[in-house]
């Protein structure tokens, strides 16, 4: 009788083992077959700058990367699906700052818990936005737009790629600072919409991500960069202000963009991604694609300092959003 009982146990115990025996297999042969990377916007925005170069420099390290843009809801329904995505490090998420902010902050409703459904692996860009104006605006520096603002009360406005984004914030945090309540938010569908209607003129000042397409119509006359949110001057511009430059510290800000998978997905994986990560990195012919585009790189990136970026992104956030009431259902 004793014996059958312990052998009934270590049956048990056995059986209670193989899903964390097949996890450590799985990850051991990993990868097996293609990967899928989820960037949660719609095609030609700036995560689709970072994640299809990311795609096809892993690819030595990685194998085949397949990027599937899955927009919708500022990011949240492209992150819910990696969220509840089987944790075996098929499916990924480009994530980072602003959909980690949309959904910890911003939504009523959330989708996920981004700190609880899913591992960040690393940050592969550290990016910034930038404050920009049509040119017939009279306005070369911040300081001289919020004279211009002041003196023409309730006749400008300010546009931004869709309610809670980080691009918004900035815009009502700048609003505030500058003690410019009625400048008036043109919430837009996306980055492409904002950057049409400033060049047209149906928009006297933007808040728009930095990147290689913004850099070229600000050096060809079709928009004006008054001042940048980075910390520093930008490798890829040093020409342009930064907005503690300008007058306005609090502005400064950035945000990070890296892959993330489902919680639960085996740290031999994550940690075999965010490697992958650094190696392409290393490259400098990648590393200058990317400052090119108005990134600056994350060489050094591990998942705890992509995960603490994120944490010190809310932080940074919170005070505001509690402020200004924004919620998003």
């Amino acid at each position: 009788m004793k014996h059958r009982r312990r052998r009934f146990l270590r049956l048990v115990a056995g059986a209670a083992a193989l899903p964390a025996v097949s996890r450590i297999a799985g990850a051991q042969s990993y990868p097996e077959r293609p990967i899928k990377l989820v960037v949660p916007f719609p095609p030609g925005g700036a995560y689709d700058l970072v994640g299809r170069p990311w795609a096809e420099q892993v690819k030595p390290l990685l194998g085949t990367v397949v990027v599937e843009n899955l927009g919708g809801g500022g990011s949240s329904l492209g992150a819910a699906a990696v969220a509840r995505a089987r944790p075996d490090g098929y499916t990924l998420l480009l994530g980072g700052t602003l959909p980690h902010i949309n959904e910890a902050l911003i939504k009523a409703r959330p989708l996920y818990d981004p700190a609880r459904d899913l591992e960040p692996i690393a940050g592969i860009t550290v990016g910034v936005l930038a404050l920009a104006v049509h040119p017939t605006v009279p306005a070369h520096t911040l300081a001289e737009f919020v004279a211009y603002a002041r003196a023409n009360p309730g006749k400008l406005s300010y546009g931004h790629v869709g309610v809670g984004s980080v691009n918004q914030l900035t815009g009502e945090l700048f609003k505030q600072l500058a003690g410019l309540p009625e400048l008036m938010q043109v919430p837009y569908r996306g980055a492409g919409p904002t950057m049409a209607d400033l060049i047209s003129g149906q928009l006297t000042m933007g808040v728009v991500g930095l990147t290689g397409q913004s850099l070229e119509f600000h050096r060809t006359g079709k928009l004006r960069i008054l001042a940048v949110t980075s910390p520093a001057r930008l490798i890829a511009a040093p020409e342009l202000p930064t907005a503690a430059e300008a007058g306005f510290p609090g502005l400064t800000n950035q945000v990070t963009i890296g892959p993330a998978a489902p919680a639960g997905t085996p740290a031999p994986i994550i940690e075999q991604i965010a490697q992958a990560t650094r190696t392409a990195l290393a490259d400098p012919g990648y590393r200058q694609k990317l400052i090119e585009a108005g990134f600056e790189v994350s060489p050094d990136t591990t998942p705890e300092k992509f995960r603490r970026r994120l944490e010190d992104d809310v932080a940074f956030w919170l005070p505001l959003v509690r402020r200004l009431g924004v919620k998003v259902d």
